[in-house]
């Protein structure tokens, strides 16, 4: 949105997430598996996956190593602005407790392995872990 010259003080969370939900239900409609990278700060986020009729699999991504995350954050060259550490905490800050169930992983671990994890776990029939 902020390439389409959104202004960045406009509220463009809960747009992004609108945009993303009609999206993934076109995509369902075909039949097809959707991913969506979000980061779900708060249950109504959560819950808007699942009134799209299906049981969503939730991966939680998480960075137990707060100097790392920090470096990672502060190293990316993408062609938008990267928020800053400081709008991270406050994120981190405003997070709520995440009650449901979901699959972690932690960034700090081998990439391979990660994946590798997480396609067992999305392979798998049994309930998601916590």
């Amino acid at each position: 949105m902020w390439r389409a010259g959104v202004d960045r003080a406009q509220p463009t969370g809960l747009a992004a997430y609108v945009v993303v939900e009609a999206l993934a239900k076109e995509v369902l409609r075909l039949g097809q598996t959707v991913i969506v990278d979000a980061v779900n700060d708060v249950p109504e986020a959560r819950e808007q996956w699942e009134r799209l009729g299906t049981e969503p699999r939730y991966i939680e991504v998480v960075c137990s190593d707060l100097t790392l995350h920090r470096q990672r954050l502060e190293a990316r060259r993408r062609d938008f602005d990267e928020p800053t550490w400081s709008q991270v905490e406050e994120r981190r800050k405003n997070f709520e407790v995440w009650h449901g169930k979901r699959f972690t992983v932690d960034s700090v671990n081998d990439l391979d392995q990660n994946v590798k994890l997480v396609l067992n776990h999305l392979r798998s029939s049994g309930p998601a872990a916590t």
